[in-house]
């Protein structure tokens, strides 16, 4: 077996290698380096105030800090409070002890036989003064402490920014003004064998951030400045926001409950899932891609307001907005139709947001404001219609897109189109907006040739008509020689005009309603239009949020969607659903009419932290593997050369 080396982990350099040396002569001194525990209190006349787990830095601070700006009102820059302020906030917080324990926050500053330094607990930071002739340590073998004088000092110069320890003390305000504890004993809990990122920047490459979330939360709570929320605040906000949601389906009467994350058949959306074999079973699994067909079993089952707040996979590409594991929560409500969970889930998604947030429905995301108080609804064809671009709207009428080469064309025509200029291939969209693309042949070859067009330097409405009729005739084309789409790849082709012209224009939350049917295989038809789906998607800031409909519960019906979406898998697309045998069973039992919905909560999240990477706001996302920096050279490498 091969495996690293511990120095090819923790690579030696000046730096490790001094803290290397500090941790072997703190062993030396105190015997355990890495001690089990360490009790924390706030004690006033004998009695515990503040007992062990809740006496955190954070909890000792926001404590005795009204005690002293009671004695010391808020100084100016530079200010120090005077003696008689500083004497009498001293008379009370002397009558404190407390044992903190934290990481230095900065490294030691020693003035002669004294010294001061923050401790962090990674949201607030207090200071603390060890003085040499004041300071007992304490040997971690035996819990006693040490009596061989100055043996406190001398560990005290054997810290390094980033080592925990743990202080016992008096509450004291300094000259300056500042809370702090006068040390009283020391004792040396953890050693970090790494150097602290800087305090000033942080980590700014936001790749070692994602693959070094530790690292990322100690620099973020260490840098003195900051634009925006800290790395630790995010996902603070994150944890409110799901308490939120969970605290409100639980006031409504809905239970949390747990379905199969390996299942053997990957239903329940439209997505390619991971697989995986059992090997005591024998069988194929599949890591979950929604678990709405067993949450509307327990539906079926008696579970009137049902939900779940979990993971979901989906192996499929990375962006800013897609990461293959996710959490989604979903739930379903008996005798409820789509109206009544818009309305329910708009409600929830407002208290929850308020809850996250302090109190406030508006959020500053990137340029845009978004404004949680009012959610719009509009069906799909309107707003296709009511946001294709103004200064192409010759090009447009909205009655093609209820005729099926129009529609056709019209999809092709909203992709970005290539076109070439004078200084190579440029991509066109329909907003009239253009990128340069340096593309190398190879990849032009790609390229539908009917896309290859003269562009001039500003693109004009001319140039934009002979695309479309480009688009246009091919597609007519294809339509007299006999290509003819099925009603489930005509409606395909509306949702992606939708997707080119509408959703990045949806800033402010707005329900789209009135989906097609066949693109939407588990929801009831409308009893208007049975060619519309009672289905909605929540679209805020260009991104889907959230999908619910009224839930087909006709197991007949059921099933015969679940037909159309095994030809369009026969047809090759990998993404359409399977056919699920024991959820047509379980609807044959019978189910009450219920609406369901699945909200992304990562991407909430990163509407609620102004995080335009969905993998900000994941904690550990997926990355690619480090490249080997101690890859050995093989047989065949060049001198001189290694490989990775």
């Amino acid at each position: 077996m091969s495996i690293p080396e511990f120095n090819e982990i923790i690579e030696p350099n000046d730096q490790t290698e001094a803290r290397r040396e500090h941790l072997e002569k703190l062993r030396d001194l105190i015997g355990d380096v890495y001690p089990n525990k360490y009790r924390r209190e706030v004690i006033q006349d004998g009695q515990t105030i503040i007992p062990d787990q809740q006496a955190t830095i954070t909890n000792v601070t926001r404590f005795a800090r009204p005690i002293k700006d009671k004695h010391i009102s808020e100084l100016l820059e530079g200010e120090k409070p005077s003696d008689e302020q500083r004497n009498a906030a001293n008379a009370e917080l002397n009558g404190y002890r407390v044992r903190v324990a934290g990481r230095l926050a900065v490294p030691p500053r020693v003035m002669g036989k004294a010294a001061f330094v923050h401790l962090s607990d990674g949201i607030e930071r207090l200071q603390i003064y060890v003085r040499k002739q004041d300071a007992k340590a304490v040997n971690n073998d035996t819990g006693e402490t040490i009596d061989d004088e100055g043996a406190a000092w001398e560990i005290f110069g054997l810290l390094d920014h980033g080592d925990f320890i743990g202080v016992e003390g008096f509450l004291f305000v300094t000259k300056t003004g500042e809370l702090s504890v006068h040390v009283e004993t020391i004792q040396f809990l953890s050693k970090a064998r790494f150097p602290m990122p800087d305090k000033m920047h942080g980590i700014s490459d936001p790749e070692l951030q994602r693959r070094y979330r530790y690292a990322d939360l100690i620099a973020s709570s260490l840098q003195v400045e900051h634009e925006g929320l800290t790395t630790r605040q995010v996902f603070e906000r994150r944890a409110k926001l799901i308490s939120g949601m969970r605290r409100f389906l639980d006031d409504a009467g809905f239970i949390e409950v747990e379905t199969p994350m390996l299942t053997p058949k990957a239903t329940g959306a439209a997505a390619k899932p991971f697989k995986t074999h059992h090997n005591a079973l024998d069988i194929d699994l599949y890591a979950r891609i929604a678990p709405e067909l067993y949450l509307k079993r327990l539906t079926v089952g008696g579970f009137e307001k049902v939900y779940e707040l979990n993971r979901n996979f989906r192996n499929e590409g990375l962006s800013q907005k897609h990461n293959p594991e996710f959490t989604m929560l979903e739930f379903y409500c008996a005798y409820m139709d789509v109206n009544g969970m818009m309305d329910f889930a708009e409600a929830m998604i407002k208290e929850s947001v308020q809850k996250a947030t302090g109190g406030s429905l508006q959020v500053k995301y990137g340029e845009n404001e978004i404004d949680f108080s009012n959610f719009g609804r509009i069906s799909m064809k309107e707003a296709i219609v009511n946001n294709f671009p103004i200064d192409r709207m010759k090009l447009f009428k909205p009655e093609w897109l209820e005729d099926e080469l129009h529609i056709m064309a019209l999809a092709m025509f909203s992709d970005p189109q290539f076109a070439y200029a004078n200084d190579g291939l440029h991509k066109l969209n329909i907003d009239g907006t253009r990128e340069f693309l340096p593309m190398s042949e190879k990849e032009l070859s790609k390229i539908p040739k009917i896309m290859f067009d003269s562009l001039s330097s500003e693109p004009n409405f001319f140039e934009l008509e002979e695309l479309w009729n480009n688009s246009f005739n091919l597609q007519k084309e294809r339509y007299n020689n006999g290509s003819r789409q099925p009603q489930v790849g005509i409606d395909n082709q509306i949702e992606k005009i939708f997707e080119n012209i509408v959703e990045k224009k949806l800033i402010q939350p707005t329900f789209i309603i009135d989906y097609p049917k066949s693109i939407s295989p588990l929801s009831k038809a409308s009893p208007e239009n049975p060619n519309i789906a009672e289905r909605f998607e929540l679209f805020i800031n260009g991104m889907e949020c959230a999908n619910g409909f009224s839930e087909l519960n006709d197991p007949q019906e059921q099933y015969e969607r679940f037909a159309d979406q095994m030809w369009s898998r026969e047809a090759g697309d990998e993404e359409a659903m399977v056919l699920d045998e024991d959820y047509i069973r379980a609807l044959a039992y019978g189910m009450p009419p219920a609406a369901g919905i699945g909200i992304g909560i990562d991407r909430l999240v990163m509407l609620l932290t102004n995080r335009h990477s969905i993998r900000d706001v994941i904690l550990f996302p997926h990355m690619r593997p480090e490249k080997n920096k101690n890859a050995e050279k093989t047989e065949d490498a060049p001198e001189n050369q290694t490989t990775t």
